[in-house]
């Protein structure tokens, strides 16, 4: 019985996205078929099909699994509404899931990311509440471009180093201000 939740569906589903995500390493989006998965992880399209509208819907719900992993890396964060600016797990989350951040950013998903939880109070003792949506985008497109640049290079930075990378920038361009 094919149930919602059952070992060999999680099974089939976690080998399609391993797979969707190996091939886009190598290939562009519109050169991966159904068959391409298939055939690479030894399923069936009707195996596909039960679990994905397509492709597309595919690299949605590959989208949402690693957002969903980020935002449990900051739950407590959340649920307590407060913000510990503690970007050391996010820097260990991409060093474990490099090809899911890069498959990430292959598909152009951090063009569509918005920040849901932006402590804007703590902004505002920075910025005097001005701008601060501009501020936003300016900290997402540097955080990002940081992110792409560290897994170029194979993350060869620790986290930790990384972590003080971005304090330093960030340190630095405030106090330009």
């Amino acid at each position: 019985m094919n149930t919602k939740n059952n070992k060999r569906r999680r099974e089939s589903i976690e080998k399609i996205e391993k797979t969707f995500v190996a091939l886009l390493q190598t290939k562009a989006l519109h050169e991966i078929t159904v068959s391409d998965i298939c055939k690479a992880s030894a399923l069936n399209r009707s195996t596909f099909y039960a679990n994905y509208l397509d492709l597309y819907d595919l690299a949605d719900k590959v989208r949402a699994h690693l957002e969903e992993e980020v935002a449990r890396l900051y739950e407590a964060e959340t649920t307590q509404r407060f913000n510990s600016n503690d970007y050391l797990k996010l820097f260990r989350h991409i060093r474990e899931n490099p090809l899911f951040y890069r498959t990430y950013f292959k598909l152009g998903y951090d063009n569509q990311y918005t920040i849901r939880h932006y402590d804007k109070q703590q902004a505002a003792q920075h910025f005097d509440n001005q701008n601060i949506d501009y501020h936003i985008a300016f900290f997402k497109s540097g955080l990002n471009a940081i992110i792409k640049m560290w897994l170029a290079g194979g993350c060869k930075e620790t986290p930790e180093e990384m972590e003080a990378i971005l304090r330093s920038e960030y340190r630095g361009r405030m106090a330009m201000l």
